[in-house]
């Protein structure tokens, strides 16, 4: 089961999507959505699911959205340091 995130906020007081270290099953990307939305974590997956198999969408979403999404403790996501590394050489 996921618990609500407390650091799910930002300095600003707004909302923040960070992939959770708990309750994920692959890189945390639905645990990440859902608790974003406040929905259920299994109807995430589904919907990640329906989009592989009717477009092959979904597999595609999914890695975009991991290496975007910072994980719990980071302060940048995998894109963002990527980047930062090609701007200081």
């Amino acid at each position: 089961m996921i618990t609500p995130m407390s650091d799910n906020y930002s300095n600003g007081g707004g909302r923040r999507l960070i992939r959770p270290r708990d309750g994920r099953l692959v890189a945390g990307v639905c645990a990440a959505i859902a608790a974003y939305f406040n929905i259920d974590t299994t109807i995430v997956r589904l919907a990640f699911g329906v989009l592989t198999f009717v477009w092959g969408l979904g597999a595609l979403l999914y890695f975009l959205s991991w290496a975007i999404i910072p994980e719990e403790g980071e302060d940048q996501s995998i894109v963002e340091t990527v980047i930062n590394k090609a701007k200081s050489r």
